[in-house]
Protein backbone atom coordinates (compact mmCIF):
# COMPACT_ATOMS: atom_id res chain seq x y z
CA UNK A 1 0.00 0.00 0.00
CA UNK A 2 1.23 3.50 -0.86
CA UNK A 3 2.28 5.18 2.35
CA UNK A 4 2.48 8.87 1.55
CA UNK A 5 1.75 11.51 -1.00
CA UNK A 6 3.09 15.05 -1.38
CA UNK A 7 1.36 18.06 -2.85
CA UNK A 8 4.83 19.07 -4.06
CA UNK A 9 8.44 18.62 -3.03
CA UNK A 10 8.69 20.00 0.47
CA UNK A 11 11.25 21.15 2.98
CA UNK A 12 11.42 19.14 6.19
CA UNK A 13 9.52 20.73 9.04
CA UNK A 14 8.77 19.40 12.46
CA UNK A 15 5.01 19.96 12.39
CA UNK A 16 2.66 16.98 12.72
CA UNK A 17 -1.12 17.33 12.50
CA UNK A 18 -3.47 14.53 13.44
CA UNK A 19 -6.77 15.60 11.89
CA UNK A 20 -9.13 13.09 13.44
CA UNK A 21 -12.77 12.24 12.96
CA UNK A 22 -13.57 13.42 16.48
CA UNK A 23 -10.48 15.24 17.79
CA UNK A 24 -7.36 16.77 16.27
CA UNK A 25 -3.97 17.63 17.72
CA UNK A 26 -0.79 19.44 16.60
CA UNK A 27 2.79 18.63 17.58
CA UNK A 28 6.08 20.41 16.95
CA UNK A 29 9.60 18.99 17.06
CA UNK A 30 11.84 21.93 18.03
CA UNK A 31 15.31 22.53 16.54
CA UNK A 32 16.77 21.19 19.78
CA UNK A 33 14.82 17.94 19.37
CA UNK A 34 12.12 18.67 21.94
CA UNK A 35 8.50 17.70 21.38
CA UNK A 36 5.76 20.22 22.03
CA UNK A 37 1.96 19.91 21.79
CA UNK A 38 -0.34 22.81 20.99
CA UNK A 39 -2.58 23.66 23.94
CA UNK A 40 -6.19 24.75 23.80
CA UNK A 41 -8.82 25.84 26.29
CA UNK A 42 -12.33 24.42 26.32
CA UNK A 43 -14.82 25.95 28.74
CA UNK A 44 -11.95 27.07 30.95
CA UNK A 45 -10.09 23.73 31.02
CA UNK A 46 -6.75 23.12 29.24
CA UNK A 47 -6.64 20.38 26.61
CA UNK A 48 -4.31 19.11 23.88
CA UNK A 49 -7.30 18.04 21.75
CA UNK A 50 -9.02 20.31 19.24
CA UNK A 51 -12.54 19.09 18.54
CA UNK A 52 -12.93 18.37 14.79
CA UNK A 53 -16.22 20.18 14.40
CA UNK A 54 -17.54 23.25 12.67
CA UNK A 55 -20.32 25.52 13.86
CA UNK A 56 -21.88 27.94 11.36
CA UNK A 57 -24.34 30.78 11.85
CA UNK A 58 -26.24 32.97 9.45
CA UNK A 59 -26.42 36.68 10.27
CA UNK A 60 -27.85 39.73 8.58
CA UNK A 61 -25.41 42.63 8.56
CA UNK A 62 -26.10 45.91 6.80
CA UNK A 63 -28.95 44.28 4.91
CA UNK A 64 -26.86 41.33 3.69
CA UNK A 65 -26.81 37.74 4.88
CA UNK A 66 -23.39 36.56 6.01
CA UNK A 67 -22.13 33.16 7.10
CA UNK A 68 -19.86 33.02 10.12
CA UNK A 69 -17.96 29.96 11.34
CA UNK A 70 -16.23 28.75 14.49
CA UNK A 71 -14.35 25.48 14.87
CA UNK A 72 -12.95 23.34 17.67
CA UNK A 73 -13.36 24.68 21.22
CA UNK A 74 -14.45 28.05 19.82
CA UNK A 75 -17.29 26.34 17.95
CA UNK A 76 -18.34 24.43 21.05
CA UNK A 77 -18.40 27.56 23.21
CA UNK A 78 -20.41 29.46 20.60
CA UNK A 79 -22.79 26.52 20.19
CA UNK A 80 -23.32 26.35 23.96
CA UNK A 81 -23.79 30.12 24.30
CA UNK A 82 -27.23 30.51 25.93
CA UNK A 83 -27.81 33.78 24.07
CA UNK A 84 -27.48 32.29 20.58
CA UNK A 85 -30.51 31.60 18.42
CA UNK A 86 -30.61 27.84 17.63
CA UNK A 87 -32.36 28.39 14.30
CA UNK A 88 -29.43 30.54 13.15
CA UNK A 89 -26.85 27.81 13.69
CA UNK A 90 -25.75 24.50 12.25
CA UNK A 91 -23.26 22.17 13.93
CA UNK A 92 -21.22 19.78 11.78
CA UNK A 93 -19.24 16.91 13.28
CA UNK A 94 -17.12 14.04 11.91
CA UNK A 95 -16.68 15.66 8.49
CA UNK A 96 -13.64 13.45 7.87
CA UNK A 97 -16.04 10.50 7.60
CA UNK A 98 -17.40 11.86 4.29
CA UNK A 99 -14.05 12.11 2.45
CA UNK A 100 -14.48 8.82 0.59
CA UNK A 101 -18.06 9.62 -0.47
CA UNK A 102 -18.36 10.43 -4.17
CA UNK A 103 -22.03 11.36 -3.72
CA UNK A 104 -21.36 14.17 -1.24
CA UNK A 105 -19.75 16.94 -3.26
CA UNK A 106 -21.51 19.97 -1.77
CA UNK A 107 -24.06 20.68 0.92
CA UNK A 108 -26.52 23.50 1.41
CA UNK A 109 -25.71 25.74 4.37
CA UNK A 110 -28.45 28.35 4.84
CA UNK A 111 -28.96 28.52 1.09
CA UNK A 112 -25.25 28.71 0.27
CA UNK A 113 -23.43 25.84 -1.38
CA UNK A 114 -20.28 24.66 0.37
CA UNK A 115 -18.06 21.77 -0.71
CA UNK A 116 -16.83 19.23 1.81
CA UNK A 117 -13.28 20.43 1.15
CA UNK A 118 -14.28 24.02 1.98
CA UNK A 119 -15.92 22.98 5.24
CA UNK A 120 -12.94 20.90 6.35
CA UNK A 121 -10.55 23.68 5.31
CA UNK A 122 -12.21 26.03 7.81
CA UNK A 123 -11.24 23.67 10.64
CA UNK A 124 -7.72 23.19 9.26
CA UNK A 125 -7.22 26.94 8.74
CA UNK A 126 -8.12 27.58 12.37
CA UNK A 127 -5.77 24.81 13.48
CA UNK A 128 -2.99 26.32 11.38
CA UNK A 129 -3.62 29.79 12.86
CA UNK A 130 -3.46 28.35 16.39
CA UNK A 131 -0.19 26.56 15.59
CA UNK A 132 1.37 29.73 14.18
CA UNK A 133 0.31 31.73 17.22
CA UNK A 134 1.57 29.18 19.74
CA UNK A 135 4.73 28.07 17.96
CA UNK A 136 5.72 31.57 16.85
CA UNK A 137 6.46 30.58 13.26
CA UNK A 138 4.71 30.31 9.89
CA UNK A 139 3.05 26.94 9.41
CA UNK A 140 2.74 26.27 5.69
CA UNK A 141 4.21 22.75 5.69
CA UNK A 142 3.14 19.77 7.79
CA UNK A 143 2.88 16.01 7.90
CA UNK A 144 -0.74 14.93 8.21
CA UNK A 145 -1.98 11.57 9.37
CA UNK A 146 -4.40 9.45 7.36
CA UNK A 147 -6.08 6.15 8.20
CA UNK A 148 -5.11 2.89 6.56
CA UNK A 149 -8.70 2.68 5.35
CA UNK A 150 -10.93 5.78 5.24
CA UNK A 151 -14.50 5.50 6.51
CA UNK A 152 -16.69 4.28 3.66
CA UNK A 153 -13.77 3.15 1.49
CA UNK A 154 -13.45 -0.47 0.42
CA UNK A 155 -10.23 -0.35 -1.59
CA UNK A 156 -7.06 1.60 -2.38
CA UNK A 157 -8.85 3.61 -5.07
CA UNK A 158 -11.35 4.88 -2.50
CA UNK A 159 -8.53 5.77 -0.12
CA UNK A 160 -6.65 7.65 -2.86
CA UNK A 161 -9.80 9.63 -3.64
CA UNK A 162 -10.35 10.49 0.05
CA UNK A 163 -6.71 11.47 0.52
CA UNK A 164 -6.90 13.72 -2.53
CA UNK A 165 -9.89 15.54 -1.07
CA UNK A 166 -8.08 15.98 2.24
CA UNK A 167 -5.06 17.33 0.33
CA UNK A 168 -7.31 19.86 -1.39
CA UNK A 169 -8.76 20.94 1.97
CA UNK A 170 -5.20 21.43 3.27
CA UNK A 171 -4.40 23.59 0.26
CA UNK A 172 -7.53 25.72 0.78
CA UNK A 173 -6.50 26.12 4.45
CA UNK A 174 -3.19 27.72 3.42
CA UNK A 175 -0.81 24.78 3.57
CA UNK A 176 1.66 25.00 0.70
CA UNK A 177 3.27 21.58 1.13
CA UNK A 178 1.76 18.56 2.81
CA UNK A 179 2.83 14.97 3.20
CA UNK A 180 0.63 12.16 4.47
CA UNK A 181 1.68 9.30 6.71
CA UNK A 182 -0.41 6.39 7.94
CA UNK A 183 -1.65 7.09 11.45
CA UNK A 184 -0.56 3.76 12.98
CA UNK A 185 2.91 4.19 11.44
CA UNK A 186 3.13 7.62 13.08
CA UNK A 187 2.15 6.06 16.40
CA UNK A 188 4.86 3.45 15.84
CA UNK A 189 7.44 6.16 15.24
CA UNK A 190 6.46 7.83 18.51
CA UNK A 191 6.72 4.52 20.38
CA UNK A 192 10.09 3.79 18.71
CA UNK A 193 11.42 7.11 20.03
CA UNK A 194 11.07 5.75 23.56
CA UNK A 195 13.11 2.58 22.88
CA UNK A 196 16.80 1.78 23.10
CA UNK A 197 16.39 -1.69 21.53
CA UNK A 198 14.58 -3.38 18.65
CA UNK A 199 11.03 -4.74 18.97
CA UNK A 200 8.40 -6.26 16.72
CA UNK A 201 5.21 -4.42 17.62
CA UNK A 202 1.59 -4.31 16.61
CA UNK A 203 0.15 -0.80 16.59
CA UNK A 204 -3.60 -0.45 17.13
CA UNK A 205 -4.83 3.09 16.43
CA UNK A 206 -8.51 3.61 17.29
CA UNK A 207 -10.06 6.88 16.18
CA UNK A 208 -13.63 8.08 16.03
CA UNK A 209 -14.30 6.62 12.59
CA UNK A 210 -11.50 4.16 11.81
CA UNK A 211 -9.47 1.39 13.43
CA UNK A 212 -6.00 0.91 11.94
CA UNK A 213 -3.35 -1.70 12.60
CA UNK A 214 0.29 -2.02 11.59
CA UNK A 215 2.95 -4.63 12.22
CA UNK A 216 6.24 -2.80 12.53
CA UNK A 217 9.79 -3.65 13.54
CA UNK A 218 11.06 -0.60 15.40
CA UNK A 219 14.20 0.43 17.20
CA UNK A 220 16.96 3.02 17.39
CA UNK A 221 18.11 2.15 13.86
CA UNK A 222 14.77 2.80 12.18
CA UNK A 223 11.39 1.36 11.27
CA UNK A 224 10.49 -1.57 9.03
CA UNK A 225 6.84 -2.09 8.08
CA UNK A 226 5.64 -5.68 7.78
CA UNK A 227 2.00 -4.95 7.03
CA UNK A 228 -1.02 -2.67 7.47
CA UNK A 229 -4.76 -3.26 7.81
CA UNK A 230 -7.73 -1.10 8.68
CA UNK A 231 -11.50 -0.87 8.79
CA UNK A 232 -13.94 2.01 8.85
CA UNK A 233 -15.34 1.64 12.35
CA UNK A 234 -14.26 2.64 15.84
CA UNK A 235 -15.59 4.87 18.59
CA UNK A 236 -18.47 6.34 16.59
CA UNK A 237 -19.78 2.85 15.84
CA UNK A 238 -19.78 2.04 19.57
CA UNK A 239 -21.59 5.33 20.30
CA UNK A 240 -24.18 4.43 17.66
CA UNK A 241 -25.15 1.29 19.57
CA UNK A 242 -25.85 3.31 22.72
CA UNK A 243 -27.99 5.66 20.64
CA UNK A 244 -29.83 2.73 19.06
CA UNK A 245 -30.66 1.00 22.33
CA UNK A 246 -30.86 3.83 24.90
CA UNK A 247 -31.91 6.90 22.90
CA UNK A 248 -33.83 6.16 19.70
CA UNK A 249 -36.70 4.14 21.30
CA UNK A 250 -37.55 7.16 23.48
CA UNK A 251 -37.62 9.34 20.34
CA UNK A 252 -40.07 7.19 18.43
CA UNK A 253 -37.93 4.44 16.88
CA UNK A 254 -40.08 1.35 16.53
CA UNK A 255 -43.27 3.30 17.22
CA UNK A 256 -46.25 3.18 14.89
CA UNK A 257 -48.01 5.73 12.73
CA UNK A 258 -51.48 5.46 11.23
CA UNK A 259 -51.49 6.36 7.55
CA UNK A 260 -54.26 8.26 5.77
CA UNK A 261 -55.75 4.95 4.63
CA UNK A 262 -55.85 3.66 8.20
CA UNK A 263 -52.88 1.31 7.86
CA UNK A 264 -50.55 1.08 10.85
CA UNK A 265 -46.93 1.53 9.72
CA UNK A 266 -43.60 1.92 11.52
CA UNK A 267 -42.03 5.36 11.89
CA UNK A 268 -39.40 5.98 9.15
CA UNK A 269 -36.32 4.01 10.18
CA UNK A 270 -33.87 6.11 8.13
CA UNK A 271 -34.40 9.03 10.52
CA UNK A 272 -32.99 6.98 13.39
CA UNK A 273 -30.14 5.63 11.29
CA UNK A 274 -29.07 9.25 10.79
CA UNK A 275 -29.47 9.88 14.51
CA UNK A 276 -26.92 7.13 15.18
CA UNK A 277 -24.33 8.67 12.87
CA UNK A 278 -23.03 11.97 14.20
CA UNK A 279 -21.73 13.09 10.82
CA UNK A 280 -25.24 12.66 9.34
CA UNK A 281 -27.21 14.28 12.16
CA UNK A 282 -26.73 17.86 10.95
CA UNK A 283 -28.26 16.92 7.58
CA UNK A 284 -31.61 16.29 9.28
CA UNK A 285 -31.96 20.02 9.90
CA UNK A 286 -33.68 20.81 6.62
CA UNK A 287 -37.10 22.11 5.63
CA UNK A 288 -37.94 18.77 3.96
CA UNK A 289 -37.18 16.75 7.10
CA UNK A 290 -39.07 19.25 9.28
CA UNK A 291 -42.16 18.89 7.09
CA UNK A 292 -41.86 15.11 7.14
CA UNK A 293 -41.56 15.01 10.92
CA UNK A 294 -44.61 17.20 11.36
CA UNK A 295 -46.54 14.79 9.14
CA UNK A 296 -45.23 11.78 11.09
CA UNK A 297 -46.18 13.46 14.37
CA UNK A 298 -49.73 14.08 13.16
CA UNK A 299 -50.15 10.37 12.40
CA UNK A 300 -48.07 8.94 15.26
CA UNK A 301 -49.53 6.79 18.00
CA UNK A 302 -46.74 8.19 20.24
CA UNK A 303 -46.72 11.90 19.31
CA UNK A 304 -44.79 12.94 22.43
CA UNK A 305 -41.83 10.84 21.29
CA UNK A 306 -41.84 12.45 17.85
CA UNK A 307 -42.08 15.86 19.54
CA UNK A 308 -38.88 15.02 21.42
CA UNK A 309 -37.14 14.05 18.18
CA UNK A 310 -38.28 17.29 16.51
CA UNK A 311 -36.94 19.29 19.45
CA UNK A 312 -33.58 17.49 19.31
CA UNK A 313 -33.15 18.37 15.64
CA UNK A 314 -34.57 21.91 15.77
CA UNK A 315 -32.51 22.92 18.80
CA UNK A 316 -29.35 21.45 17.23
CA UNK A 317 -28.80 19.40 20.39
CA UNK A 318 -26.69 16.74 18.69
CA UNK A 319 -23.45 17.78 20.36
CA UNK A 320 -24.95 17.65 23.84
CA UNK A 321 -26.44 14.24 23.09
CA UNK A 322 -23.10 13.08 21.71
CA UNK A 323 -21.30 14.15 24.88
CA UNK A 324 -23.83 12.33 27.06
CA UNK A 325 -23.36 9.15 25.04
CA UNK A 326 -19.57 9.43 25.17
CA UNK A 327 -19.63 10.07 28.90
CA UNK A 328 -21.58 6.85 29.38
CA UNK A 329 -19.19 4.89 27.16
CA UNK A 330 -16.19 6.18 29.11
CA UNK A 331 -17.85 5.28 32.42
CA UNK A 332 -18.48 1.74 31.16
CA UNK A 333 -14.73 1.35 30.66
CA UNK A 334 -14.24 1.91 34.39
CA UNK A 335 -17.39 0.43 35.96
CA UNK A 336 -19.65 -2.58 35.46
CA UNK A 337 -22.61 -0.28 34.87
CA UNK A 338 -23.19 3.39 34.17
CA UNK A 339 -26.08 5.83 34.03
CA UNK A 340 -26.97 7.36 30.70
CA UNK A 341 -28.63 10.72 31.22
CA UNK A 342 -29.59 13.40 28.73
CA UNK A 343 -31.80 16.33 29.65
CA UNK A 344 -32.86 19.24 27.46
CA UNK A 345 -36.08 21.28 27.41
CA UNK A 346 -38.63 18.89 25.94
CA UNK A 347 -36.44 15.77 26.40
CA UNK A 348 -35.36 13.83 29.45
CA UNK A 349 -33.72 10.44 28.96
CA UNK A 350 -32.33 8.28 31.74
CA UNK A 351 -31.34 4.62 31.93
CA UNK A 352 -28.81 2.28 33.51
CA UNK A 353 -26.57 0.43 31.05
CA UNK A 354 -24.56 -2.60 32.15
CA UNK A 355 -21.13 -3.22 30.65
CA UNK A 356 -22.09 -6.78 29.69
CA UNK A 357 -25.13 -5.39 27.87
CA UNK A 358 -23.00 -2.81 26.03
CA UNK A 359 -20.48 -5.48 25.01
CA UNK A 360 -23.31 -7.51 23.52
CA UNK A 361 -24.45 -4.47 21.53
CA UNK A 362 -20.97 -4.00 20.03
CA UNK A 363 -20.24 -7.71 19.49
CA UNK A 364 -20.30 -7.43 15.69
CA UNK A 365 -17.82 -4.54 15.77
CA UNK A 366 -15.54 -6.42 18.16
CA UNK A 367 -15.60 -9.43 15.85
CA UNK A 368 -14.63 -7.28 12.86
CA UNK A 369 -11.72 -5.79 14.79
CA UNK A 370 -10.54 -9.25 15.80
CA UNK A 371 -10.87 -10.56 12.23
CA UNK A 372 -8.89 -7.60 10.87
CA UNK A 373 -6.04 -8.21 13.32
CA UNK A 374 -6.05 -11.94 12.48
CA UNK A 375 -5.96 -11.14 8.77
CA UNK A 376 -2.99 -8.80 9.25
CA UNK A 377 -0.99 -11.45 11.13
CA UNK A 378 -1.82 -14.03 8.48
CA UNK A 379 -0.89 -11.80 5.52
CA UNK A 380 2.38 -10.77 7.20
CA UNK A 381 3.11 -14.42 8.13
CA UNK A 382 3.66 -13.46 11.77
CA UNK A 383 2.67 -15.57 14.76
CA UNK A 384 1.13 -13.63 17.64
CA UNK A 385 3.66 -15.09 20.08
CA UNK A 386 6.49 -13.47 18.11
CA UNK A 387 5.10 -9.96 18.65
CA UNK A 388 7.03 -8.31 21.47
CA UNK A 389 4.32 -5.86 22.41
CA UNK A 390 1.07 -4.26 21.34
CA UNK A 391 0.87 -0.46 21.46
CA UNK A 392 -2.73 0.78 21.62
CA UNK A 393 -3.67 4.39 21.06
CA UNK A 394 -6.93 6.35 20.72
CA UNK A 395 -9.91 6.64 23.03
CA UNK A 396 -11.55 3.34 22.03
CA UNK A 397 -8.43 1.49 23.18
CA UNK A 398 -9.70 2.02 26.75
CA UNK A 399 -12.81 -0.12 26.15
CA UNK A 400 -12.19 -3.34 28.15
CA UNK A 401 -13.70 -5.62 25.48
CA UNK A 402 -11.31 -4.14 22.91
CA UNK A 403 -8.29 -4.63 25.16
CA UNK A 404 -9.32 -8.24 25.80
CA UNK A 405 -9.00 -8.98 22.08
CA UNK A 406 -5.31 -8.11 22.23
CA UNK A 407 -4.66 -9.63 25.65
CA UNK A 408 -6.10 -12.93 24.43
CA UNK A 409 -4.33 -12.92 21.07
CA UNK A 410 -0.92 -11.75 22.27
CA UNK A 411 -0.45 -13.45 25.62
CA UNK A 412 -1.80 -11.28 28.40
CA UNK A 413 -2.09 -7.75 29.70
CA UNK A 414 1.65 -7.42 30.29
CA UNK A 415 2.21 -7.36 26.51
CA UNK A 416 -0.04 -4.31 26.09
CA UNK A 417 1.52 -0.84 26.07
CA UNK A 418 -0.11 2.58 25.88
CA UNK A 419 0.61 6.21 26.62
CA UNK A 420 -0.46 9.63 25.35
CA UNK A 421 -3.41 7.79 23.81
CA UNK A 422 -4.94 10.94 22.33
CA UNK A 423 -1.77 12.61 21.01
CA UNK A 424 0.69 9.83 20.13
CA UNK A 425 -0.18 10.04 16.42
CA UNK A 426 0.49 13.80 16.30
CA UNK A 427 3.78 13.27 18.16
CA UNK A 428 4.83 10.59 15.70
CA UNK A 429 3.84 12.74 12.72
CA UNK A 430 6.03 15.58 14.01
CA UNK A 431 8.94 13.18 14.47
CA UNK A 432 8.35 11.92 10.93
CA UNK A 433 8.32 15.48 9.58
CA UNK A 434 11.57 16.34 11.38
CA UNK A 435 13.49 13.18 10.48
CA UNK A 436 16.50 13.69 8.16
CA UNK A 437 15.11 11.33 5.51
CA UNK A 438 12.28 13.81 4.95
CA UNK A 439 14.61 16.62 3.93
Amino acid sequence: MRRSRSLKVRDAVGIGIDFGTTNSSIALVTPAGGLRLAQFTLLGDPTESYRSLLYLEQHREQGRLTLKSWSGPFGIERYLDPDREPEQGRLMQSLKSFLSSKSLKVTDVFGQKRSLEQLISRILADLRAEAEKQFGMPVTSATFGRPVRFVGSNDDEGDTYAEGRLAEACKLAGFETVQFELEPIAAAQYYASTLDHEELILIGDFGGGTSDFSLVRVGPKGTSILGNAGLGLAGDAFDAKIVRHAVSPALGAGSAIRSVGGKVLPAPTWLYANLERWHHLSFLKTREVTNLLQSVRAQSLEPDQIDALIHLIDSDAGYRLHRAVQKTKVALSAFDEAEFRFADPGIELQSIIRRAEFEEWISDELRKIEDTVSGLLQSAKVDGKDVDCVFLTGGTSFVPAVRRIFESRFGGADRIRSGNEFTSVARGLALHAASPRQA
